[in-house]
C-alpha cells in the first residue's frame, strides 16, 4: 500500500474520534501493537536524539524496501512511533524521502503534543528519513 493511502487511512481513523482524549487513547493502543525492536538493537546507536523519552529505531533493508522496528519507554511515544512505522515501514527509500508529512497536521497530532514531544516527533521523522537517505545512497 502506498504511503499516501496509509496516511489517508490514519486520517480517517482519527476523524472517528470526537475529542483528543479519545485520540490519545487510540495512539496508546497503537503503541501496544507495535512490532518491537529486538533487545540487541536497544543500543545508544539506535536511540533517537531529541526525544523526551527513550525511543529506539532500527531500519533494515529488505530487497528494495526498508523495514522499521522500534520501541519506547513511554506509552504515548510508543504510539507515535507506531504511527510512523505504519506509514513508512515496507516502503522504498525514494518513497520515504518524497513523502508528504501533511497528515500529521491533518490529524492534529503536533498541535496536541507538548513542545518536547513535538520535538521528539520531528526527530523520529528525521531519523526515518536518514535511514532512507542512507539506503538510497547504497543503490
Amino acid at each position: 500500500m502506498s504511503i499516501k493511502k496509509i496516511q489517508d487511512e490514519i486520517i480517517d481513523e482519527f476523524s472517528m474520534f470526537d475529542d483528543w482524549m479519545q485520540r490519545y487513547e487510540y495512539i496508546i493502543d497503537l503503541g501496544k501493537n507495535l512490532p518491537l525492536i529486538q533487545e540487541e538493537f536497544k543500543t545508544d546507536d539506535n536511540i533517537i536524539k531529541g526525544c523526551q523519552s527513550k525511543v529506539w529505531l532500527k531500519g533494515e533493508q529488505n530487497e528494495d524496501k526498508i523495514v522499521f522496528t522500534a520501541d519506547s519507554d513511554a506509552i504515548l511515544t510508543k504510539g507515535i512511533i507506531a504511527i510512523l512505522i505504519r506509514v513508512f515501514s515496507n516502503q522504498t527509500a525514494t518513497d520515504i524521502l518524497n513523502a508528504n508529512m501533511a497528515f500529521i497536521d491533518e490529524i492534529g497530532l503536533k498541535e496536541h503534543l507538548s513542545p518536547t514531544r513535538a520535538n521528539g516527533l520531528v526527530s523520529m521523522i528525521k531519523n526515518i528519513k536518514m535511514y532512507a537517505l542512507a539506503f538510497d545512497a547504497k543503490k
